[in-house]
């Protein structure tokens, strides 16, 4: 207040109450991967972290869906030529929950996926202070080697270098069985994937086969036209068909070659499809190749969708996993005990499908699976959000005054937080005494000297709440009272 000169009166306003904290958001991923494009008009966003709220956003700025060419053997087996799949997880990020999100782009369908290009899209995120998860995945068409490599990344830039960020992973090779001849995929993920920073990340096994593809976006422009009239002739050479009509599908066949009108190219489709089995076999084959995609992309989606409704501090499983036709690998009750229970603690969540219910998420647990702190996502994730949102509030307070009015005020600050997030469920405990305590001052977390080097040390302590995983019912036989 200013001195006062001058007889009169003066209004003196004082605060009442003490700031507020403001939550920090806890559902915004940043995907990194290869897009069409990556422009704002003329400005290129090629690895700028760019925040989008849409499908539509994310075709503005990043363009479609890559235009997918496989070979086939002399047998028709289709095999895709390129691997890019990120347009297509984005599509499952959004059909299970998604909202707001970064896209970082690495580069465009015009070379091959690199493993250094995707691990450097990880370094503009550091400057990015919202994002709160990170999914890349692409990383599991990378040889195994690099994909590893780049989930270590993953885990060190959230749990070393931001130490705010959860990482979601996807087995490597997890369309495949654990008894596949090539080894067990789970085993060699725990073994590669190290031992820093484990309840940071979590891991979801086996990929899904998913409907994001639909039959009318193949057509015959998805093959070499010259391979494919070559295995339709040679059909048609064995068919039973009358004359007339293997003459007629033959000038159909013939007629496959780029360049022609949509009206001409749809028309084709539809007679080869209707005329040629082996034709139909194709497309539905590549159709399925498509759609068989990792889960990571599904899961940071049913992470918005489980902490906009339910809270951060719900575990994100016993969910519905939406556009999935089914999982790449079916997994019973037994054969999860090593997925959820290892010797090692690198827990690796199943996604199941079960009669009746159909396909969900069955595990909640980080990859620190034998830590008793951090073992469940939802117990590490509500504490990434309780640190970001206390720790910005408390920059208001950095070169005030370190004294009791100050202590006063940052206690009640921090408590009337943790009072509303316990309020919603967020915290365990009957009253709030049995939630949360905050603690701050001289003699109870500071010394004469922390207040000498301007440190004010504040301690908060927190009841988190971890999910019923195992719900035990007892039924015993009592004696008949009447």
């Amino acid at each position: 207040m200013a001195v006062m000169k001058t007889p009169g009166v003066y209004v003196v306003e004082k605060n009442a109450f003490p700031n507020s904290v403001v939550e920090a958001a806890t559902a915004v991923p940043a995907f990194i991967g290869y897009t069409e494009k990556a422009a704002n008009g003329n400005k290129s966003l090629q690895n700028v972290p760019w925040r989008i709220t849409s499908m539509a956003e994310y075709r503005t700025y990043f363009g479609g869906a890559p235009l997918p060419k496989f070979v086939l053997d002399e047998k028709g087996t289709p095999a895709r030529q390129d691997k890019f799949t990120f347009y297509y997880n984005l599509m499952l990020f959004y059909a299970n929950g998604g909202g707001a999100c970064y896209i970082v782009s690495v580069g465009d369908y015009g070379g091959d996926i690199e493993a250094t290009k995707l691990q450097d899209g990880i370094e503009p995120l550091k400057k990015e202070q919202e994002p709160t998860m990170v999914v890349i995945p692409e990383v599991v068409t990378l040889k195994d080697a690099d994909c590893y490599s780049v989930q270590q990344a993953m885990l060190q830039h959230c749990g070393y270098v931001m130490k705010n960020r959860f990482a979601i992973f996807d087995i490597y090779d997890g369309y495949k069985n654990r008894k596949d001849p090539d080894g067990d995929v789970v085993e060699k993920f725990r073994e590669r994937i190290g031992s820093e920073f484990l309840d940071y990340g979590a891991a979801y096994y086996p990929w899904v086969n998913t409907s994001i593809v639909q039959e009318n976006e193949l057509s015959f422009l998805n093959f070499d036209t010259g391979k494919l009239k070559e295995l339709l002739l040679k059909e048609l050479e064995d068919s039973a068909l009358p004359d007339a009509k293997k003459a007629q599908v033959k000038e159909y066949v013939d007629s496959l070659k780029d360049g022609l009108t949509e009206v001409e190219q749809s028309t084709l489709h539809k007679v080869l499809s209707q005329t040629s089995p082996l034709y139909a076999q194709l497309m539905n084959d590549s159709r399925l190749l498509l759609n068989l995609l990792p889960v990571s992309a599904a899961m940071a989606g049913i992470y918005t969708l489980v902490d906009n409704s339910r809270g951060v501090w719900k575990a994100p499983a016993n969910v519905s996993i939406a556009t999935v036709v089914s999982p790449a690998v079916n997994i019973s009750h037994e054969e999860q005990e090593d997925l959820n229970v290892p010797v090692s603690g690198k827990s690796v969540n199943a996604v199941r499908f079960f009669i009746g219910e159909g396909i969900k998420v069955w595990g909640a647990r980080t990859l620190d699976g034998n830590s008793l702190d951090w073992r469940y996502i939802n117990v590490r994730r509500t504490m990434l959000m309780l640190e970001e949102s206390v720790k910005n509030a408390a920059k208001a307070y950095v070169f005030e005054a370190n004294e009791s009015n100050t202590w006063v005020n940052v206690k009640s600050m921090i408590s009337n937080f943790l009072n509303g997030i316990w309020k919603r469920g967020g915290l365990a405990g009957a009253v709030p005494d049995d939630a949360y305590s905050v603690h701050v001052g001289l003699g109870e977390t500071m010394t004469p000297e922390d207040i000498l080097e301007g440190i004010m040390r504040i301690t908060v302590l927190v009841a988190l709440v971890r999910p019923a995983e195992f719900i035990e019912i007892t039924f015993q036989q009592q004696m008949q009272k009447s």
